[in-house]
């Protein structure tokens, strides 16, 4: 049994090297094999760049919100009424109009 199988082995690596393995056809399987690998590797980067993508989006959104908050607390701490609550606070003049500098 075990001089059929090494038997049926050899006449299985016998046909590959004879038909599979030709001069002819290395050269197609090598570049065809090459091919394949670079498909591959090329995908692999494709969804590589997609994530940091998507990570570098989603900062952005993050960045997008502080920035509104940062926009409405400024513009709260600029209010008319903050502003008069801080003249008194530190005991502030209205200036005259010598000291209004009017910006176009």
């Amino acid at each position: 049994m075990v001089r059929r199988t090494r038997k049926k082995q050899n006449l299985f690596l016998k046909y590959v090297s004879d038909k599979v393995f030709t001069s002819q056809t290395l050269p197609l399987i090598f570049v065809v094999s090459i091919l394949g690998i670079m498909f591959v590797l090329i995908r692999m980067k494709g969804i590589e760049q997609d994530y940091k993508y998507h990570e570098v989006a989603k900062r952005i959104k993050i960045q997008k919100v502080q920035n509104k908050e940062f926009k409405a607390k400024r513009a709260k701490e600029l209010s008319v009424k903050q502003l008069k609550a801080y003249a008194k606070k530190f005991n502030l003049q209205e200036p005259d109009e010598k000291r209004i500098i009017i910006i176009p």
